[in-house]
């Protein structure tokens, strides 16, 4: 028979419980679901109070890592090493309020603030003599899908879009294959890898480990280092860094990860070269066929002469403008913001060694994972109370997240649990008998 805890709730309801206010939309949807499902009777504050404590015990053993790693008390990892990893960091927003006594009711000091979110992937896949896929992938070649995520890429970072649409004769009216136009490579470059068929380019994932927290960049580095070193990251053959090319993620880089290959997520790049093509022709077919020719380019390793072409196009408009504030959809600040971004991050960005070497070179799997944290945690309609019901549901939806079990690990070792009271056998006592 299963032992109760303080709560009243045997080790596997109280997994239940947290489970559901950690993976469903709101706390009062886990209160309708334990009730039909599990036959739970629960109310939906219930449900948050628990799921919050855990929350905030699953930071406090998260900050004893932390501690234990920044000093040395380091218990050697378990975890087999890996052949290849990759650590990709990333923000999301969530909205929170601060408890104000005697304020009355209603939300106070609320607003939007940055969760900052890693995602460590264990990964499957070979390396390879030559870059295994020279050319750009099918969706970075389709019009519709790149003016799609492209205006989504500007509208989650506050940037006006104001370019006409896309029209479907657009990809049509392009001439197959990709423009390559003065990114060509100079007549003594070695001639492009064909990829095999038998190449597995890019690497599958294994496994995945998030991290997740409201505290600032300093902190959130030693909880993501000591998450790698947990899961013997730093042992592996093959490691990437992954960043969107802030200066606060390379300081991480060159701080808690030297030995990882830094890489500027690609997507950042192509995003910044749609809207300088826009802002830098005449009409939709003229822009698709000069973001073809720089996507390409900084595809296949050329940011120089990709940077040197964008700064040729952006004479049209004379001599550098005074130091005087340009409004931000002003043409020449969006071609600026091309030409910065590649010269900042161009030491970063030598993506056909990254994949011969068999490493990711897009930052997918992080945005894929805020998205995943922000079906629960982000709404218009939900204000978390700063920093400590923020902090705490983080780190239940990061446990639920995460391929290392950590939550149920944590339920089976706390107080009240059955798993940590059993009577464990005396020494010569037959185990099985026990």
């Amino acid at each position: 028979m299963l032992r109760l805890n303080s709560h009243g709730y045997s080790q596997a309801m109280l997994c239940k419980i947290v489970e559901a206010g950690g993976e469903l939309k709101s706390y009062a949807v886990a209160e309708r679901m334990l009730q039909s499902l599990a036959e739970i009777d629960i109310s939906g504050r219930h449900v948050g109070r628990l799921t919050e404590e855990v929350g905030r015990e699953l930071a406090a053993e998260r900050d004893r890592q932390v501690e234990d790693y920044l000093h040395h008390r380091r218990t050697p990892s378990a975890e087999p090493v890996p052949a290849s990893v990759a650590v990709t960091v990333d923000g999301g927003r969530i909205l929170t309020r601060t408890t104000c006594t005697g304020a009355g009711p209603g939300v106070h000091g609320h607003g939007w603030k940055e969760d900052k979110i890693a995602c460590l992937q264990v990964l499957d896949g070979p390396s390879f003599t030559a870059d295994p896929h020279p050319e750009p992938p099918r969706a970075f070649l389709d019009s519709e899908h790149v003016d799609k995520m492209v205006r989504e890429f500007h509208s989650q970072r506050g940037s006006n879009v104001n370019w006409p649409d896309s029209p479907e004769s657009a990809a049509a009216a392009a001439p197959r294959p990709v423009i390559r136009a003065s990114a060509d490579p100079p007549d003594d470059a070695p001639p492009a890898a064909t990829a095999t068929p038998a190449a597995t380019w890019p690497p599958k994932r294994q496994a995945r480990t998030c991290v997740a927290t409201m505290q600032n960049s300093d902190a959130f580095a030693k909880m993501v280092a000591t998450a790698a070193y947990a899961r013997n990251f730093f042992a592996a053959e093959r490691r990437a860094f992954l960043g969107d090319g802030q200066r606060y993620n390379w300081t991480i880089q060159e701080k808690w990860f030297k030995d990882f290959v830094p890489i500027a997520d690609f997507i950042h790049p192509l995003a910044y070269l749609y809207a300088a093509a826009t802002e830098l022709s005449s009409d939709v077919t003229e822009r698709w066929a000069l973001y073809l020719s720089w996507m390409t380019g900084c595809w296949q390793g050329r940011v120089a002469t990709v940077v040197a072409e964008l700064r040729r196009h952006a004479q049209r408009w004379g001599p550098d403008p005074p130091p005087a504030k340009l409004p931000d959809t002003d043409p020449r600040v969006i071609v600026g913001r091309a030409i910065t971004y590649l010269e900042n991050n161009g030491a970063h960005m030598d993506y056909p060694r990254y994949r011969q070497m068999g490493l990711p070179v897009t930052s997918a799997a992080v945005e894929s994972l805020i998205k995943e944290v922000n079906y629960r945690v982000k709404g218009t309609e939900k204000f978390w109370n700063h920093p400590q019901e923020a902090e705490a549901i983080l780190q239940v939806r990061a446990a639920l997240l995460s391929s290392d079990d950590r939550l149920r690990r944590h339920l089976d070792s706390r107080p009240g649990s059955a798993s940590r009271y059993a009577r464990r056998p005396k020494a010569g006592e037959n185990r099985e008998a026990a």
